[in-house]
């Protein structure tokens, strides 16, 4: 088995002569969409309708293998120069096509006959929903000239911003225990078992940050600022209101989301409080114990170990996922350990070219570890939906993102729950669970906060890295409440969150609450309807590329804008509170 991924599906480096010849016909291509988009006015709808698809497919498929190659090489080691080299490279001849496409979007969005068109053409009825967003979108667009200016610009705006924050994150260097470790393994000892390391690793982590937060702080105004000027130049309300439309999300949505956990908020300061009663706290949980484990369950796993685990469980529910995560562990999907330059964390990254996906993770050992690894996987087999589609309808929005990748959690978090042997047992599984619960809800609810409040405040005010402190520990006060110790919390979850750092995709939070209580209802379905639901399940997730998310959601029978949905799955985790409260007791 590799414990590192394999890229030779895309290339073997970047000196392979394959990636070479791939760049020069992404050049071609993006020069036949210069040509095209210039004699557009002479032809005909239909024509240019099928000429718009053929050449998009070809721009979209050369562009994601050539991207997502040179995307994973720089996770792997931000100090690959070639790979961030190649990235600028790319985003510039990309940078190009803005303009003509920005016309051909005008071209098609004046058409009065594009439902009908459409109806008449197999290929083009595969592609309505793409087609018919066009020109639902083409209200946002700026003049041609403008789409260039604002795509050049944005590759020394944004985007190099948002690179350096992940390259001073992925390589600073934590002062713990008389060595020097990565920033990802010091904040992995936060599961520790041993109280004096996890407090350590904490106050450590914290210290870390002085060298590098003036210069994280920079790249967080500069990418809001940026942000908050695309959305006057293009007409979006705010922020908020662009993200809500390009996840193709209604607002009634979001606001029952909200308005459902704030209702559940005390019942997670309960189990807070009981934690850190059940650790020897007076009052809230300090942050350093938010991951503590609780109960028996200090088992560490090997890689072979989380296969087995996983293969177990998902052969029950499913014979396509059983087989895709044995085949990613077998041949060199997944990156397991941390290490200098990688960056933290964990992510999925789907390979449209081969219909595979590779998989970032951070292993450490630990049951959260696997967890992870479910989590990442669901990704995976969401990605393996898609690519059912054609190249160009495997896009799929933000908040349906976390779907399958939860489902996979509560998948393996109930089996484990069922099948523990003691109470010791089942108070470690259902307190992971929790654990993970908290996060999605109270975290998350402080991240959506805290990025409002980043937003509202970016127009007057440079922020400095002590003002953004300020602005993150209030907002985790607003969200944990009298659950946390306030003389430990953690002013500094603004600048190791990669997910603040886009230019084109803010509030990258709320989409974890939807995915986790989505998810949740979801299983609901699973346990009443069997293995009936799974066909469903499959057919829904291929939907999320082709549909809103109200209209997907329906898919399975869910009305997404009724609280009561998100109050149910809600009330699930509030039922596994109340059991975690009665086992502390014990």
């Amino acid at each position: 088995m590799n414990y590192t991924w394999d890229l030779s599906i895309l290339y073997t480096g970047f000196d392979d002569p394959e990636f070479s010849k791939d760049i020069a016909s992404l050049e071609n291509a993006l020069g036949e969409m210069v040509k095209f988009a210039d004699s557009a006015d002479r032809l005909g709808h239909r024509d240019l309708l099928d000429g718009y698809i053929s050449i998009n497919e070809k721009i979209t498929s050369l562009a994601n293998k050539l991207i997502i190659f040179s995307n994973l090489r720089y996770s792997a080691n931000t100090k690959d120069t070639d790979a961030a080299s190649n990235l600028g490279r790319l985003m510039g001849m990309l940078s190009a096509i803005a303009a003509p496409s920005a016309k051909l979007s005008k071209i098609i969005a004046g058409y009065d006959d594009l439902e009908e068109i459409i109806s008449e053409s197999e290929k083009l009825s595969e592609h309505r929903y793409l087609l018919l967003n066009i020109k639902r979108d083409s209200k946002y667009l700026l003049a041609d000239g403008e789409e260039t200016v604002f795509a050049k610009m944005n590759i020394s705006g944004a985007s190099a911003w948002s690179d350096l924050q992940s390259s001073l994150t992925s390589s600073v260097s934590v002062d713990y225990d008389g060595k020097k470790i990565p920033l990802s393994s010091a904040r992995n000892l936060a599961y520790d078992k041993d109280p004096t390391v996890r407090r350590n690793a904490y106050e450590a982590e914290l210290k870390c940050y002085d060298s590098i937060k003036d210069a994280v702080a920079f790249a967080l105004n500069s990418i809001k600022l940026q942000v908050l000027s695309e959305c006057e130049l293009r007409g979006y309300e705010s922020p908020l209101a662009k993200t809500l439309y390009t996840s193709r999300m209604r607002k009634e949505t979001l606001d029952a989301l909200i308005s459902a956990m704030e209702e559940y908020m005390p019942v997670f300061r309960k189990y807070l409080r009981a934690k850190a009663k059940a650790l020897g706290h007076e009052g809230g949980l300090p942050w350093y114990d938010l991951f503590a484990p609780m109960g028996k369950n200090d088992k560490t796993y090997t890689v072979e170990d989380a296969k087995n685990y996983l293969l177990g469980i998902f052969g029950k529910f499913d014979t396509e996922l059983h087989d895709m995560v044995k085949c990613a562990f077998e041949n060199g999907w997944i990156d397991f350990y941390p290490r200098e330059g990688k960056v933290g964390g964990a992510f999925d990254c789907g390979v449209p070219s081969a219909s595979e996906s590779r998989v970032l993770t951070n292993f450490d050992g630990a049951f959260s570890d696997i967890v992870t690894l479910a989590h990442e996987l669901g990704h995976s087999f969401h990605d393996r939906q898609v690519f059912k589609n054609s190249v160009l309808n495997q896009d799929y929005s933000m908040p349906v993102a976390e779907t399958a990748s939860t489902f996979n959690e509560v998948l393996v978090m109930n089996e484990a729950i069922s099948a523990a042997k003691d109470d010791s047992e089942k108070l470690a599984l259902i307190e992971g669970q929790l654990m993970d619960a908290c996060q999605i809800i109270c975290d998350i609810y402080s991240r959506y906060t805290f990025e409002n409040s980043v937003f509202e405040s970016r127009p007057g005010e440079f922020m400095s890295a002590d003002r953004l402190s300020e602005l993150m520990l209030a907002a985790q006060k607003k969200a944990y409440g009298e659950g946390l110790d306030e003389s430990f919390m953690h002013p500094y979850m603004w600048l190791c969150k990669g997910h603040y750092y886009s230019g084109s995709l803010s509030f990258y939070n709320f989409p974890y609450a939807f995915g986790g209580l989505f998810a949740r209802g979801l299983y609901s379905k699973y346990k009443k309807e069997g293995a009936a639901f799974v066909e469903t399940y499959k057919t829904m997730l291929r939907t999320t590329a082709l549909s809103d998310i109200e209209e997907c959601a329906a898919v399975a029978g869910v009305d997404l804008t009724k609280r009561e949905f998100w109050c149910e799955g809600l009330q699930t985790i509030a039922d596994e509170i109340e059991e975690f409260c009665a086992l502390v007791d014990r």
